[in-house]
């Protein structure tokens, strides 16, 4: 199983961390990620016009199995993102810190939604539902 992870871009790459340890949760539940920021853009080593960011973007999306969106802080590419799994029928599943407002729209595409504490939750969140 392969997961497409869609998490608002920062310049300074403010939440490396956060987006590392999504992975390791993942792929601790045996499911590969990919995610634009480190494996096309190379944490900011390759840069694409954004015309070729975004066909990129979504033709990996094409290729997984299930997109988590991390909707702690909201972003315009994580809309496009997700109404794009949406409408190709990719299961999406909404996570985001609490206290963080999701948008009612992202709430009605979401298979699940899920709010955390601490990101070492997540890991026993994907083994349940994943």
């Amino acid at each position: 199983m392969k997961a497409y992870i869609g998490i608002k871009f920062y310049q300074d790459y403010r939440n490396r961390e956060l987006i590392e340890k999504i992975s390791e949760a993942l792929e601790k539940n045996s499911i590969t990620t990919s995610c634009v920021v480190r494996d096309m853009e190379k944490w900011g080593k390759v840069e694409y016009e954004p015309k070729e960011l975004m066909e990129n973007a979504l033709s990996e999306i094409d290729s997984c199995d299930i997109v988590i969106i991390e909707f702690t802080e909201k972003g315009i590419g994580l809309g496009i993102e997700s109404g794009y799994a949406f409408a190709k029928g990719v299961p999406i599943i909404t996570i985001a810190q609490e206290g963080s407002e999701i948008s009612n729209t992202l709430m009605g595409i979401s298979k699940k939604i899920f709010i955390y504490k601490d990101s070492s939750e997540l890991v026993d969140f994907f083994s349940n539902e994943v």
